[in-house]
C-alpha cells in the first residue's frame, strides 16, 4: 500500500483524515509497521495526492493530519481496455494490473469463448470490482478511479458501441497469428481489445476488422491473459 486513498468523507471538519477499513488498518500495523508520527502519503478518490502524520492507530482505526494535498495524480494511459472477461480469478488479478497502469476505461466482454458461468461470478459485483480497483491505485499511488463497464453481447456492442469508440481513436486487437507485430510507443489515444484465453473465434476477428480495428500479434507464445494484458499496455505506452 503506497498512497492511502481517501473519500472526502474520510476527511472530517476539522480537518483529520480517518481511515476505519480494517484491511488498512492491518496493512498500517502488521506491514508498514507505522507509528505515531509517521508521515505517509495520502490521496483523495479522483483528486489531489499529498501527505499526513499518523496521529493515532488503534484496532478501530487510525487518524492523520493531513498536512497538505496538492499533487497531482499521474497521467492516465491514453486507452481505452476492451477484455473478453476472464475467469473469476484472473479477473481480479487482471483489473488490479491494469488500473496500477493507469488504464482508466475499462469494458469486459462476453465472447463466444467465454464461459457463461464467469458471468455470474461474485468478482462481478460492483463492490468486489471497487476493491480490486482500490488495490491497484493504492499500489500505483494514483487516485482516479477507472470506470468499469459489462457488455454481455458480443455483436450488439461491436455494431452499437465499438464505431463510437473508435472514433478519433486507433483500434488495435490483439491476437495469435495476426501478420502485424503490436506497435510500440504510441502517442495517440487508442482502443485495445483482447480475447480469453482461447483467443477469439473467426467470426469475431472478422467482426472486428469489419468495425475498423487492426489485428497485432506480441510474438510466437501463448500468454495468459493477466500476462499478455500486461506486455501490450508496456509495448503500446
Amino acid at each position: 500500500m503506497n498512497l492511502i486513498l481517501l473519500d472526502l468523507m474520510d476527511i472530517d471538519a476539522e480537518g483529520y483524515a480517518w481511515v476505519r477499513d480494517p484491511r488498512r488498518v492491518r496493512h498500517l500495523r502488521e506491514v508498514q509497521g507505522a507509528e505515531i508520527g509517521t508521515e505517509l502519503t495520502l490521496g483523495i478518490v479522483n483528486g489531489a495526492i499529498g501527505r499526513g502524520r499518523l496521529i493515532s492507530l488503534e484496532e478501530r482505526g487510525a487518524c492523520f493530519d493531513v498536512t497538505r494535498l496538492e499533487m497531482p495524480p499521474p497521467a492516465p494511459l491514453p486507452v481505452h481496455l476492451i477484455l473478453a472477461l476472464p475467469r473469476p480469478r484472473m479477473l481480479a488479478r487482471s483489473l488490479e494490473h491494469v488500473t496500477a497502469l493507469g488504464v482508466k476505461h475499462i469494458t469486459l466482454l462476453h465472447t463466444c469463448r467465454v464461459e457463461k458461468s464467469y458471468w455470474q461470478s461474485p468478482e462481478l459485483a460492483p463492490r468486489k470490482i471497487h476493491e480490486h480497483l482500490v488495490l491497484g491505485l493504492e499500489q500505483a499511488r494514483d487516485t482516479l478511479l477507472p470506470e468499469v463497464t459489462l457488455e454481455r453481447r458480443f455483436k450488439p456492442f461491436i455494431e452499437d458501441s465499438l464505431p463510437e469508440l473508435l472514433q478519433d481513436r486507433r483500434g488495435l486487437f490483439a491476437h495469435p497469428g495476426m501478420p502485424t507485430a503490436c506497435p510500440r510507443g504510441l502517442t495517440e489515444e487508442c482502443v485495445l481489445v483482447i480475447g480469453p484465453e482461447g483467443g477469439f473465434i473467426p467470426y469475431e476477428v472478422e467482426c472486428l476488422m469489419e468495425a475498423g480495428c487492426e489485428g497485432v500479434h506480441i510474438g510466437e507464445r501463448i500468454l495468459r491473459v493477466e500476462t499478455a494484458v500486461t506486455a501490450l499496455l508496456a509495448r503500446l505506452f
